[in-house]
Protein backbone atom coordinates (compact mmCIF):
# COMPACT_ATOMS: atom_id res chain seq x y z
CA UNK A 1 0.00 0.00 0.00
CA UNK A 2 1.27 3.49 -0.31
CA UNK A 3 0.90 5.04 2.74
CA UNK A 4 2.02 8.97 4.41
CA UNK A 5 1.07 10.31 1.15
CA UNK A 6 0.62 13.64 0.52
CA UNK A 7 -2.46 15.12 0.73
CA UNK A 8 -3.21 16.34 -2.64
CA UNK A 9 -6.35 17.20 -4.43
CA UNK A 10 -6.88 14.92 -7.59
CA UNK A 11 -6.93 15.55 -11.14
CA UNK A 12 -7.45 12.41 -13.05
CA UNK A 13 -9.90 10.11 -13.10
CA UNK A 14 -9.73 6.59 -11.00
CA UNK A 15 -7.63 4.48 -13.43
CA UNK A 16 -9.42 1.50 -15.34
CA UNK A 17 -13.05 2.27 -13.77
CA UNK A 18 -16.43 2.71 -15.25
CA UNK A 19 -19.85 2.76 -13.80
CA UNK A 20 -20.34 -1.11 -14.38
CA UNK A 21 -16.47 -2.22 -13.92
CA UNK A 22 -18.04 -3.65 -10.72
CA UNK A 23 -19.61 -6.70 -13.08
CA UNK A 24 -16.29 -8.30 -12.55
CA UNK A 25 -16.06 -8.51 -9.12
CA UNK A 26 -18.01 -10.66 -6.49
CA UNK A 27 -21.44 -8.59 -5.75
CA UNK A 28 -23.39 -9.38 -2.48
CA UNK A 29 -26.16 -8.50 -1.20
CA UNK A 30 -28.01 -8.52 -4.87
CA UNK A 31 -30.99 -9.91 -5.70
CA UNK A 32 -31.62 -12.33 -8.54
CA UNK A 33 -34.10 -11.28 -11.21
CA UNK A 34 -35.88 -13.53 -13.28
CA UNK A 35 -36.39 -11.54 -16.41
CA UNK A 36 -32.52 -10.58 -17.93
CA UNK A 37 -34.59 -8.26 -20.53
CA UNK A 38 -37.11 -6.54 -18.00
CA UNK A 39 -33.33 -5.53 -15.81
CA UNK A 40 -31.47 -3.85 -18.74
CA UNK A 41 -34.86 -2.31 -20.10
CA UNK A 42 -35.32 -1.04 -16.49
CA UNK A 43 -31.68 0.10 -15.89
CA UNK A 44 -31.79 2.09 -19.67
CA UNK A 45 -34.91 3.50 -18.77
CA UNK A 46 -32.76 4.96 -15.67
CA UNK A 47 -30.07 6.01 -17.78
CA UNK A 48 -32.24 8.27 -19.53
CA UNK A 49 -34.51 9.53 -16.86
CA UNK A 50 -33.15 13.81 -15.52
CA UNK A 51 -30.66 13.27 -12.25
CA UNK A 52 -32.26 13.77 -8.81
CA UNK A 53 -29.12 15.91 -7.60
CA UNK A 54 -26.39 17.80 -9.35
CA UNK A 55 -22.89 17.69 -9.58
CA UNK A 56 -22.20 21.54 -7.88
CA UNK A 57 -25.40 20.24 -4.65
CA UNK A 58 -22.59 17.45 -4.49
CA UNK A 59 -18.73 19.43 -4.81
CA UNK A 60 -20.37 21.93 -2.14
CA UNK A 61 -21.54 18.91 0.19
CA UNK A 62 -18.00 17.46 -0.11
CA UNK A 63 -16.34 21.02 0.97
CA UNK A 64 -18.25 21.11 4.01
CA UNK A 65 -17.61 18.22 4.98
CA UNK A 66 -13.87 18.92 4.43
CA UNK A 67 -14.42 21.52 7.21
CA UNK A 68 -16.25 18.94 9.35
CA UNK A 69 -12.57 17.02 9.16
CA UNK A 70 -11.44 19.96 10.47
CA UNK A 71 -12.99 20.23 13.60
CA UNK A 72 -15.18 23.79 11.43
CA UNK A 73 -18.24 21.50 11.49
CA UNK A 74 -20.43 18.38 12.68
CA UNK A 75 -22.16 16.10 10.54
CA UNK A 76 -26.10 15.38 11.62
CA UNK A 77 -27.03 12.58 9.17
CA UNK A 78 -29.96 10.76 10.24
CA UNK A 79 -33.16 9.54 9.08
CA UNK A 80 -35.65 6.34 8.19
CA UNK A 81 -34.10 2.44 8.11
CA UNK A 82 -35.69 1.76 5.33
CA UNK A 83 -38.60 3.68 3.10
CA UNK A 84 -41.04 2.48 1.77
CA UNK A 85 -43.02 3.59 -0.96
CA UNK A 86 -46.33 4.04 0.68
CA UNK A 87 -45.28 6.61 3.45
CA UNK A 88 -44.04 8.91 0.29
CA UNK A 89 -46.12 12.09 1.47
CA UNK A 90 -45.66 15.39 2.99
CA UNK A 91 -46.80 14.92 6.52
CA UNK A 92 -44.17 11.87 7.04
CA UNK A 93 -41.33 14.36 4.98
CA UNK A 94 -41.73 17.16 6.71
CA UNK A 95 -42.33 15.56 10.27
CA UNK A 96 -38.79 13.82 9.38
CA UNK A 97 -37.54 17.22 7.98
CA UNK A 98 -38.71 18.69 10.98
CA UNK A 99 -37.04 16.48 13.68
CA UNK A 100 -33.19 17.16 11.49
CA UNK A 101 -34.05 21.04 11.54
CA UNK A 102 -34.62 20.62 15.56
CA UNK A 103 -31.65 18.51 16.18
CA UNK A 104 -29.24 20.24 13.93
CA UNK A 105 -30.79 23.90 16.21
CA UNK A 106 -29.73 22.12 19.42
CA UNK A 107 -26.27 21.19 17.85
CA UNK A 108 -25.48 24.56 16.70
CA UNK A 109 -26.66 26.25 19.81
CA UNK A 110 -24.79 23.25 21.69
CA UNK A 111 -21.42 22.71 20.02
CA UNK A 112 -20.99 26.92 18.55
CA UNK A 113 -20.33 25.46 15.07
CA UNK A 114 -22.36 24.65 11.79
CA UNK A 115 -23.86 21.61 11.05
CA UNK A 116 -24.14 19.68 8.14
CA UNK A 117 -27.50 18.33 7.59
CA UNK A 118 -28.03 15.60 5.52
CA UNK A 119 -30.85 13.16 5.29
CA UNK A 120 -30.96 9.41 5.71
CA UNK A 121 -33.64 9.53 2.70
CA UNK A 122 -34.64 10.09 -1.00
CA UNK A 123 -33.18 6.30 -1.90
CA UNK A 124 -32.94 4.58 1.17
CA UNK A 125 -35.39 1.72 -0.64
CA UNK A 126 -32.62 -1.10 -0.50
CA UNK A 127 -31.58 -3.53 2.62
CA UNK A 128 -28.53 -5.77 3.39
CA UNK A 129 -30.34 -8.71 5.00
CA UNK A 130 -28.57 -11.48 7.18
CA UNK A 131 -30.05 -14.47 4.85
CA UNK A 132 -31.05 -14.85 1.43
CA UNK A 133 -34.54 -16.69 2.21
CA UNK A 134 -37.24 -16.35 5.18
CA UNK A 135 -39.16 -19.25 6.53
CA UNK A 136 -42.31 -18.55 8.66
CA UNK A 137 -45.08 -21.50 9.14
CA UNK A 138 -42.71 -24.00 7.81
CA UNK A 139 -42.90 -21.79 4.30
CA UNK A 140 -39.53 -20.58 2.91
CA UNK A 141 -39.56 -17.70 0.28
CA UNK A 142 -36.95 -14.96 -0.74
CA UNK A 143 -36.35 -12.47 2.00
CA UNK A 144 -37.64 -9.12 1.59
CA UNK A 145 -34.84 -6.83 0.61
CA UNK A 146 -36.53 -3.47 0.11
CA UNK A 147 -39.41 -1.85 -1.83
CA UNK A 148 -36.58 -0.96 -4.69
CA UNK A 149 -36.22 -4.62 -5.13
CA UNK A 150 -39.41 -6.71 -3.86
CA UNK A 151 -42.23 -6.55 -1.14
CA UNK A 152 -42.98 -7.40 2.42
CA UNK A 153 -46.01 -9.22 1.88
CA UNK A 154 -45.27 -13.15 2.64
CA UNK A 155 -46.36 -14.38 -0.69
CA UNK A 156 -44.56 -16.30 -3.26
CA UNK A 157 -45.61 -13.29 -6.26
CA UNK A 158 -44.38 -10.32 -3.25
CA UNK A 159 -41.16 -11.60 -3.00
CA UNK A 160 -39.95 -11.85 -6.72
CA UNK A 161 -37.40 -9.25 -7.69
CA UNK A 162 -39.19 -7.10 -10.13
CA UNK A 163 -36.72 -4.68 -11.92
CA UNK A 164 -39.39 -1.81 -12.51
CA UNK A 165 -39.43 -1.38 -8.84
CA UNK A 166 -35.92 0.38 -9.74
CA UNK A 167 -37.97 2.79 -11.57
CA UNK A 168 -40.56 3.56 -8.92
CA UNK A 169 -37.90 4.50 -6.34
CA UNK A 170 -36.18 6.94 -8.91
CA UNK A 171 -39.78 8.62 -8.95
CA UNK A 172 -40.68 8.52 -5.35
CA UNK A 173 -37.04 9.67 -4.22
CA UNK A 174 -37.55 12.88 -6.92
CA UNK A 175 -40.98 13.87 -5.14
CA UNK A 176 -39.55 13.10 -1.77
CA UNK A 177 -36.16 15.49 -2.96
CA UNK A 178 -38.71 17.99 -4.74
CA UNK A 179 -41.16 18.43 -1.29
CA UNK A 180 -37.91 19.42 0.93
CA UNK A 181 -36.14 21.33 -1.49
CA UNK A 182 -39.85 23.38 -2.26
CA UNK A 183 -39.76 23.37 2.14
CA UNK A 184 -36.12 24.98 2.72
CA UNK A 185 -37.01 26.94 -0.29
CA UNK A 186 -40.20 28.61 0.85
CA UNK A 187 -38.66 29.42 4.14
CA UNK A 188 -39.42 26.49 6.26
CA UNK A 189 -36.16 26.19 7.34
CA UNK A 190 -36.54 30.24 8.65
CA UNK A 191 -34.55 30.83 11.75
CA UNK A 192 -37.25 33.55 12.37
CA UNK A 193 -40.12 31.10 12.22
CA UNK A 194 -38.89 28.22 14.44
CA UNK A 195 -42.57 27.48 15.31
CA UNK A 196 -42.66 26.39 11.93
CA UNK A 197 -40.74 23.36 13.44
CA UNK A 198 -42.85 21.73 16.16
CA UNK A 199 -44.65 18.56 16.03
CA UNK A 200 -47.69 18.63 17.64
CA UNK A 201 -47.34 15.34 19.30
CA UNK A 202 -44.77 16.56 21.59
CA UNK A 203 -45.97 19.37 23.28
CA UNK A 204 -46.21 17.07 26.71
CA UNK A 205 -42.58 16.07 26.03
CA UNK A 206 -39.91 15.79 29.37
CA UNK A 207 -38.03 17.07 27.00
CA UNK A 208 -40.59 20.20 26.05
CA UNK A 209 -39.02 22.89 28.42
CA UNK A 210 -35.65 22.33 27.88
CA UNK A 211 -36.13 22.50 23.85
CA UNK A 212 -38.32 26.21 24.07
CA UNK A 213 -35.57 27.62 26.43
CA UNK A 214 -33.13 27.15 24.05
CA UNK A 215 -35.39 28.26 21.06
CA UNK A 216 -35.76 31.27 22.91
CA UNK A 217 -32.05 31.84 23.53
CA UNK A 218 -31.53 30.98 19.59
CA UNK A 219 -34.73 34.00 19.11
CA UNK A 220 -33.29 36.37 21.40
CA UNK A 221 -29.84 35.88 20.22
CA UNK A 222 -30.92 36.39 16.59
CA UNK A 223 -33.39 39.56 17.11
CA UNK A 224 -30.35 41.19 19.19
CA UNK A 225 -28.04 41.05 16.29
CA UNK A 226 -30.31 42.67 13.68
CA UNK A 227 -31.19 45.12 16.42
CA UNK A 228 -27.02 45.76 15.75
CA UNK A 229 -27.43 45.62 11.94
CA UNK A 230 -30.34 47.15 11.44
CA UNK A 231 -31.99 44.40 9.15
CA UNK A 232 -32.14 40.95 8.93
CA UNK A 233 -28.96 38.55 9.10
CA UNK A 234 -28.44 37.06 6.04
CA UNK A 235 -28.73 32.46 5.38
CA UNK A 236 -30.86 32.86 8.63
CA UNK A 237 -34.30 32.06 6.18
CA UNK A 238 -32.74 28.78 4.78
CA UNK A 239 -30.40 26.24 4.90
CA UNK A 240 -28.41 23.81 3.29
CA UNK A 241 -29.97 20.27 2.99
CA UNK A 242 -28.46 16.95 1.65
CA UNK A 243 -29.81 13.87 1.03
CA UNK A 244 -28.18 10.19 1.45
CA UNK A 245 -28.38 6.04 1.15
CA UNK A 246 -26.61 3.10 1.07
CA UNK A 247 -25.47 2.47 -2.53
CA UNK A 248 -26.27 -1.20 -2.42
CA UNK A 249 -28.53 -1.76 -5.46
CA UNK A 250 -25.92 -1.67 -7.94
CA UNK A 251 -27.77 -1.91 -10.88
CA UNK A 252 -29.69 1.38 -9.84
CA UNK A 253 -26.76 2.96 -8.78
CA UNK A 254 -24.66 2.39 -11.82
CA UNK A 255 -27.55 3.43 -13.87
CA UNK A 256 -27.69 6.99 -12.46
CA UNK A 257 -23.57 7.58 -12.41
CA UNK A 258 -23.00 10.01 -15.53
CA UNK A 259 -20.34 12.52 -16.31
CA UNK A 260 -21.23 16.38 -16.74
CA UNK A 261 -20.21 19.21 -18.36
CA UNK A 262 -17.32 21.25 -17.21
CA UNK A 263 -16.33 18.51 -15.04
CA UNK A 264 -14.25 16.03 -14.59
CA UNK A 265 -14.97 12.76 -13.49
CA UNK A 266 -18.30 10.35 -12.56
CA UNK A 267 -20.78 11.53 -10.34
CA UNK A 268 -23.58 9.31 -8.85
CA UNK A 269 -26.90 12.09 -9.47
CA UNK A 270 -29.27 9.83 -7.53
CA UNK A 271 -27.80 11.01 -4.20
CA UNK A 272 -25.49 13.21 -2.64
CA UNK A 273 -23.68 11.23 -0.43
CA UNK A 274 -23.73 7.55 -0.73
CA UNK A 275 -22.30 4.59 1.63
CA UNK A 276 -20.95 1.26 2.08
CA UNK A 277 -22.88 -1.45 4.39
CA UNK A 278 -20.64 -3.13 6.59
CA UNK A 279 -21.96 -6.38 4.64
CA UNK A 280 -20.35 -4.75 1.38
CA UNK A 281 -17.53 -3.80 2.40
CA UNK A 282 -14.80 -6.20 0.78
CA UNK A 283 -11.92 -4.94 -0.31
CA UNK A 284 -12.01 -6.83 -3.86
CA UNK A 285 -16.06 -7.04 -3.88
CA UNK A 286 -17.84 -5.36 -6.54
CA UNK A 287 -19.17 -2.16 -3.90
CA UNK A 288 -15.74 -0.97 -3.33
CA UNK A 289 -14.97 -1.53 -7.00
CA UNK A 290 -17.97 0.90 -7.90
CA UNK A 291 -17.30 4.01 -4.96
CA UNK A 292 -13.82 4.19 -5.82
CA UNK A 293 -14.99 5.87 -9.08
CA UNK A 294 -17.26 8.28 -7.92
CA UNK A 295 -16.71 12.25 -7.16
CA UNK A 296 -19.51 11.94 -4.83
CA UNK A 297 -18.29 12.64 -0.70
CA UNK A 298 -18.55 8.72 0.15
CA UNK A 299 -18.78 6.52 3.76
CA UNK A 300 -17.79 3.50 4.91
CA UNK A 301 -19.42 1.75 7.66
CA UNK A 302 -16.71 0.34 10.12
CA UNK A 303 -17.81 -2.44 12.40
CA UNK A 304 -16.38 -4.17 15.12
CA UNK A 305 -14.60 -7.28 13.37
CA UNK A 306 -12.68 -4.93 11.45
CA UNK A 307 -8.49 -5.03 11.37
CA UNK A 308 -6.78 -2.34 11.40
CA UNK A 309 -4.87 -3.65 8.40
CA UNK A 310 -8.32 -4.03 6.64
CA UNK A 311 -9.57 -0.86 7.26
CA UNK A 312 -6.45 1.18 5.71
CA UNK A 313 -6.22 -1.04 2.64
CA UNK A 314 -9.81 -0.26 1.86
CA UNK A 315 -9.16 3.78 3.15
CA UNK A 316 -6.73 3.74 0.47
CA UNK A 317 -8.64 1.84 -2.78
CA UNK A 318 -11.39 4.61 -1.60
CA UNK A 319 -9.34 7.38 -1.36
CA UNK A 320 -5.99 6.97 -2.95
CA UNK A 321 -5.31 10.38 -3.82
CA UNK A 322 -6.20 11.56 0.03
CA UNK A 323 -8.93 13.71 -0.64
CA UNK A 324 -10.14 16.45 1.76
CA UNK A 325 -13.89 15.71 2.42
CA UNK A 326 -14.29 12.44 0.12
CA UNK A 327 -14.15 9.61 2.46
CA UNK A 328 -16.36 9.05 6.04
CA UNK A 329 -15.29 6.11 7.95
CA UNK A 330 -18.71 5.73 10.08
CA UNK A 331 -18.29 3.40 13.01
CA UNK A 332 -20.54 1.54 14.33
CA UNK A 333 -19.23 -1.17 17.55
CA UNK A 334 -21.87 -1.82 19.87
CA UNK A 335 -21.80 0.23 23.33
CA UNK A 336 -20.07 -3.15 24.84
CA UNK A 337 -17.53 -3.49 22.39
CA UNK A 338 -16.32 0.48 21.14
CA UNK A 339 -13.52 0.56 23.87
CA UNK A 340 -11.66 -2.25 22.83
CA UNK A 341 -12.94 -2.01 18.87
CA UNK A 342 -12.31 1.63 17.97
CA UNK A 343 -8.80 2.30 19.42
CA UNK A 344 -6.75 0.29 17.28
CA UNK A 345 -8.33 1.77 14.67
CA UNK A 346 -8.23 5.36 15.33
CA UNK A 347 -4.40 5.16 15.98
CA UNK A 348 -4.27 2.93 12.65
CA UNK A 349 -5.72 5.98 10.46
CA UNK A 350 -4.03 8.65 12.17
CA UNK A 351 -0.85 7.09 12.29
CA UNK A 352 -1.15 6.60 8.48
CA UNK A 353 -1.71 10.97 8.42
CA UNK A 354 -4.60 9.68 6.59
CA UNK A 355 -7.81 12.51 6.18
CA UNK A 356 -11.10 11.42 6.96
CA UNK A 357 -13.95 12.47 8.57
CA UNK A 358 -14.94 9.83 11.80
CA UNK A 359 -19.00 9.51 12.42
CA UNK A 360 -20.50 7.72 15.13
CA UNK A 361 -23.65 5.02 14.08
CA UNK A 362 -24.38 4.04 17.66
CA UNK A 363 -27.79 2.34 16.25
CA UNK A 364 -26.79 -0.62 14.64
CA UNK A 365 -24.19 -2.29 16.79
CA UNK A 366 -26.86 -2.44 19.68
CA UNK A 367 -29.77 -3.94 18.12
CA UNK A 368 -31.46 -6.61 19.97
CA UNK A 369 -34.76 -8.90 20.22
CA UNK A 370 -37.20 -8.83 23.34
CA UNK A 371 -38.85 -11.94 24.88
CA UNK A 372 -42.15 -10.64 23.40
CA UNK A 373 -40.37 -11.28 19.42
CA UNK A 374 -39.61 -7.30 18.90
CA UNK A 375 -36.14 -5.82 17.80
CA UNK A 376 -35.25 -3.03 19.38
CA UNK A 377 -32.96 -0.80 20.59
CA UNK A 378 -32.11 0.57 24.15
CA UNK A 379 -31.54 4.28 24.49
CA UNK A 380 -29.17 3.56 27.12
CA UNK A 381 -26.90 1.75 25.11
CA UNK A 382 -27.01 4.06 21.97
CA UNK A 383 -26.60 7.20 24.77
CA UNK A 384 -23.09 5.02 26.32
CA UNK A 385 -21.92 4.63 22.83
CA UNK A 386 -21.98 8.49 21.63
CA UNK A 387 -20.23 9.23 24.93
CA UNK A 388 -17.93 6.55 24.66
CA UNK A 389 -17.01 7.80 20.99
CA UNK A 390 -16.21 10.88 22.10
CA UNK A 391 -13.85 9.64 25.04
CA UNK A 392 -12.21 7.13 22.45
CA UNK A 393 -11.45 9.85 19.67
CA UNK A 394 -9.86 12.27 22.81
CA UNK A 395 -8.03 9.81 23.80
CA UNK A 396 -6.54 8.68 20.42
CA UNK A 397 -5.65 12.57 19.31
CA UNK A 398 -8.56 12.17 16.70
CA UNK A 399 -12.01 14.00 15.98
CA UNK A 400 -15.48 12.64 16.47
CA UNK A 401 -16.74 15.11 14.12
CA UNK A 402 -20.89 13.92 13.07
CA UNK A 403 -23.89 11.57 14.33
CA UNK A 404 -25.63 8.86 12.14
CA UNK A 405 -28.82 7.77 13.54
CA UNK A 406 -31.75 6.23 12.37
CA UNK A 407 -35.26 8.31 13.12
CA UNK A 408 -38.42 9.74 12.38
CA UNK A 409 -40.91 12.06 13.37
CA UNK A 410 -43.73 10.19 13.83
CA UNK A 411 -44.87 8.93 17.47
CA UNK A 412 -43.43 5.64 17.16
CA UNK A 413 -42.25 3.17 20.02
CA UNK A 414 -39.47 0.86 18.47
CA UNK A 415 -36.35 1.79 20.74
CA UNK A 416 -36.83 1.30 24.87
CA UNK A 417 -35.97 4.00 27.65
CA UNK A 418 -35.41 8.06 26.66
CA UNK A 419 -37.32 10.96 28.21
CA UNK A 420 -40.65 8.73 28.69
CA UNK A 421 -38.99 5.30 29.49
CA UNK A 422 -40.37 2.78 27.47
CA UNK A 423 -40.22 -0.30 28.50
CA UNK A 424 -40.36 -3.58 25.96
CA UNK A 425 -44.24 -3.71 26.65
CA UNK A 426 -44.30 -0.65 25.10
CA UNK A 427 -43.11 -1.32 22.04
CA UNK A 428 -46.13 -2.78 20.87
CA UNK A 429 -48.44 0.41 20.68
CA UNK A 430 -46.89 1.38 18.15
CA UNK A 431 -44.12 -0.15 16.28
CA UNK A 432 -44.52 0.37 12.70
CA UNK A 433 -40.72 -0.24 11.47
CA UNK A 434 -41.01 -3.69 8.70
CA UNK A 435 -36.88 -3.31 9.37
CA UNK A 436 -34.91 -1.47 12.36
CA UNK A 437 -36.25 0.05 15.07
CA UNK A 438 -35.99 3.46 15.20
CA UNK A 439 -35.81 6.75 17.24
CA UNK A 440 -38.47 8.81 17.73
CA UNK A 441 -38.82 12.25 17.89
CA UNK A 442 -38.36 12.97 21.56
CA UNK A 443 -35.04 9.83 21.51
CA UNK A 444 -33.69 11.68 18.36
CA UNK A 445 -33.66 15.28 20.48
CA UNK A 446 -32.39 13.34 23.74
CA UNK A 447 -29.24 11.90 21.69
CA UNK A 448 -28.56 15.41 20.32
CA UNK A 449 -28.75 17.06 23.80
CA UNK A 450 -26.45 14.33 24.70
CA UNK A 451 -24.01 15.02 21.77
CA UNK A 452 -23.84 18.52 23.35
CA UNK A 453 -23.14 18.09 26.98
CA UNK A 454 -20.42 15.45 26.32
CA UNK A 455 -18.72 17.56 23.95
CA UNK A 456 -19.41 20.17 26.37
CA UNK A 457 -17.76 18.43 29.45
CA UNK A 458 -14.86 17.79 27.13
CA UNK A 459 -14.21 21.28 26.20
CA UNK A 460 -14.35 22.31 29.53
CA UNK A 461 -11.96 19.48 30.75
CA UNK A 462 -9.56 20.69 28.19
CA UNK A 463 -9.92 24.41 29.39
Amino acid sequence: MNRNKKHVQPVREAQDWTPWSWQSRTATQQPTYPDAVALATATRELGELPPLVTSWEIIELKRQLAEAQDGKRFLLQGGDCAENFTECNSNLISNRLKVLLQMSLVLVHGLRMPVVRVGRFAGQYAKPRSSDSEVRDGVELPSYRGDIINSPEFTAESRIPDPQRMITAHARSAMTMNFVRALIDGGFADVHHLEYWNLGWVGHSPLADDYQRMVQAVGDAVQFMETLSGGQVGNLNRVDFYTSHEALLLPYEAAQTRQVPRQWGWFNLATHYPWIGMRTAALDGAHVEYMRGLRNPIALKVGPSVTPDQLLRVVDALNPDDEAGHLTLIHRMGAGKIAQALPPLLDAVRREGRRVLWVCDPMHGNTESTANGYKTRRFENIRQEIEHAFDMHRASGTRLGGIHLELTGEDVTECTGGARELTDVDLQRAYRSTVDPRLNYEQALEAAMCIVRKSTQLRTAKA
